[in-house]
């Protein structure tokens, strides 16, 4: 199954037994498919995660605000991530205008760009075959379909590692001269590229690569090693600029959303670093864990928030793997097996990744979503695609073992298939008998296969369809779903998908949980599905909740009337949530306080009094109850007393408003409103009426 010594082989005859144009217009039908999935009916998807989307508008106001990836038109606080992801998205916006179509587009465009790349990688490795085995398992996997119809970084940092691992196949097969090291180069400088989307996310699959590199490069193990260097630089470059700039910026920049000194090194190390493993005063917010994938541990990947999304073909990938060890174990001891081998780098390159990565994804005890798993998605089509090759090829060379053994590998795919399908038997129930059908009958079609080799294809066919069905069901309804919380955390399978909120696992009705040590502020009542409240689902967040309630469009109106030459027109506490509406619906100057969720240190109180004084600023929309800054104490927490004790409020009737955000009307999520857990009762201030 795996060689130590040889380059992945190319494509031979037996691989490919049918006309030479099949290939090509069955990956044609895929990346048809993908940017079917991918990219059916944007104009409905809002602006997806408002977050970005309003990150993307200031972006696109100055150079400044685009090279640090500022939130707001001012630049007063950047994204909490590096800023690559939306450089393409502000410059579709250039091209197609500031719509929610546009900032998607670029998303659909990468994620197919991924599909095809990962072809290329497969078929270097393993074969045709494999490849569009591959590329078909990728294309289907819900959560990767979920995340492409948004504008998260996660589908950039997904690309650039594919062509990563497509770089270093080719690195593999060129040999061991000047163009095998560019191509190692190329790998660590796309790899780079990663690190610029999404940081420490992109270095996970570091080991995996390097291991590959050593078990499968030409030439002696010194000049393997001495080319490592080399790549390793490009890769440190390529990660490190972003870095470096922002701490040599000679004149004033956007405070570093997320950090806690406004450093992008304390953004890497911390927030969307070990903080994300770790968890605690590193990486949750303001200190607290917050998991909306139930609680960590090594069956994360397979509860009830995340097994839908992404576990389909990891029992399968088990398999695989544990063959693939067995089988290296036996060559090393002069033990031939049949058929001929895959290549020992493929296996080490996209099996260290999915165990790497999944290890990581499903133990960590920071912030985590499920659509993080995306990046499990090529290393489980590549590692489902080897282990069929190996399979069919281990057949024709007479192994008795290698149907049976695909027998049992399709037997408990499609049973944990039937599993995950029945913990909510309400939506698409009816899928769960087909596949068991189709299970069993792929089972007695391989197993009569070793002695009738014309049912090989049937079986085959009857194998793909028993294991990827489910999974592509849920991809296929994607398009037409509504996840808990939009944008901000794509999902596919059921529209109510439950979430848990501080590690408390979140299984079912009622799984949303505030952080242990965090408390509301007065006034503020958990909705039903809290625990304390009165049962239900699990609030729900609007689409992007991006667009301007009537109130909020009388507060605007008002601040820019009244603001004179003021540059900010009006600072908003509760974060980005309370800030984005106003950024994306207006081209006033609005910033968010605080960054994301409102407790970083940006502004500063300081900053607030320079401002007040000297007439840049006087509107300010505050919180009644502090938000979530105020639950956790901080910089926060001062910037609403200060607030609180040197600015004037304006009454509702002086901009025809009513008195709190908690009116009819306003957007609320299942009884609480945004002004509520997010911002408290809203109230606007004047900041220049006690100056």
């Amino acid at each position: 199954m795996t060689d130590t010594t040889e380059l992945p082989s190319p494509p031979r005859a037996a691989d490919r037994p049918l006309p030479g144009w099949a290939a090509p217009a069955a990956l044609a039908a895929i990346l048809l498919l993908a940017t079917g999935l991918y990219g059916w009916a944007l104009g409905s998807l809002g602006w997806g995660n408002s977050y970005y989307s309003a990150a993307v508008k200031s972006m696109g106001q100055s150079w400044t605000n685009f090279l640090f990836g500022a939130y707001d038109p001012a630049g007063v606080i950047t994204v909490d991530k590096p800023p690559a992801a939306l450089w393409p998205q502000v410059l579709s916006t250039k091209i197609f205008g500031m719509r929610g179509w546009a900032l998607i587009l670029p998303q659909v465009a990468e994620g197919v760009a991924t599909v095809f790349l990962l072809h290329r990688a497969v078929r270097l490795w393993a074969g045709e075959a494999a490849g569009l085995l591959a590329a078909l398992v990728l294309t289907l996997t819900p959560i990767t379909v979920a995340i492409n119809r948004d504008n998260n970084p996660d589908t950039l940092l997904v690309l650039t590692l594919v062509a990563a691992a497509y770089a270093l196949t080719r690195a593999l097969r060129t040999g061991s001269g000047r163009a095998a090291l560019r191509w190692l180069c190329g790998a660590g400088l796309l790899i780079g590229l990663g690190f610029l989307t999404k940081m420490l996310a992109a270095w996970m699959v570091i080991p995996a690569f390097a291991a590959a590199w050593l078990v499968g490069a030409r030439g002696p193990w010194p000049g393997r090693l001495a080319r490592l260097p080399a790549a390793g630089g490009v890769l440190a470059v390529s990660s490190l600029w972003w870095v470096a700039m922002v701490a040599l910026w000679p004149g004033d920049r956007p405070y570093i959303g997320g950090s806690t000194d406004g450093s992008a090194w304390d953004l890497v190390i911390g927030y969307n670093g070990l903080g994300r493993i770790l968890g605690g005063s590193g990486g949750g917010l303001g200190g607290f864990s917050i998991s909306f994938g139930g609680a960590a541990g090594l069956g994360r990947l397979f509860n009830d928030q995340v097994g839908g999304q992404i576990s389909w073909l990891l029992p399968l990938c088990g398999v695989a793997l544990a063959l693939a060890v067995a089988v290296a174990v036996l060559r090393r001891r002069g033990v031939t097996m049949p058929g001929e081998p895959l290549a020992a780098a493929g296996w080490v390159l996209w099996g260290a990744w999915l165990v790497i990565c999944g290890l990581v994804y499903a133990t960590q005890q920071g912030i985590f979503h499920p659509y993080y798993t995306t990046q499990l998605a090529p290393a489980i089509a590549a590692v489902t695609a080897g282990f069929a090759t190996t399979l069919a090829r281990a057949h024709r060379a007479g192994a008795r073992w290698a149907l049976p053994l695909g027998a049992g590998a399709v037997a408990v795919t499609a049973a944990w298939a039937y599993a995950v399908i029945e913990r909510v038997p309400s939506w698409n129930g009816w899928l769960a008998w087909p596949v068991a059908t189709a299970g069993v009958a792929a089972i007695v079609l391989l197993l009569l296969s070793a002695g009738r080799r014309r049912l090989l294809p049937a079986a085959l066919g009857v194998a793909i369809l028993a294991v990827l069905s489910a999974p592509a069901a849920w991809a296929i309804s994607v398009p037409g779903s509504t996840s808990v919380m939009g944008g901000a955390n794509p999902t596919a399978g059921p529209p109510a998908m439950p979430f848990g909120l501080g590690g408390g696992g979140g299984r079912g009705p009622g799984g949303f949980r505030l952080p242990e040590g965090m408390r509301l502020p007065p006034g503020v009542k958990l909705p039903e599905g809290f625990p304390g409240g009165n049962g239900g689902m699990p609030p729900r967040f609007p689409g992007g909740g991006a667009e301007l309630t009537s109130d909020q469009r009388k507060i605007l109106d008002y601040a820019v009337e009244n603001s004179g030459s003021a540059r900010i027109k009006l600072a908003a506490e509760g974060g980005s949530m309370a800030a984005s509406p106003f950024i994306l619906n207006s081209d006033a100057t609005v910033i968010g306080m605080g960054g994301f969720i409102g407790i970083d240190d940006a502004p500063t109180v300081q900053q607030l009094k320079d401002w007040t004084s000297s007439g840049h600023l006087r509107f300010v929309l505050g919180s009644g109850g502090g938000g979530v800054g105020a639950m956790m104490g901080g910089t926060s927490a001062g910037r609403s007393q200060w607030i609180k004790e040197n600015c004037t409020e304006v009454p509702a009737a002086a901009y025809g408003g009513r008195p709190t955000s908690t009116a009819p009307g306003s957007p609320t999520t299942d009884g609480l409103t945004m002004g509520g857990l997010m911002m408290g009762d809203t109230t606007l201030y004047d900041c220049a009426a006690k100056h």
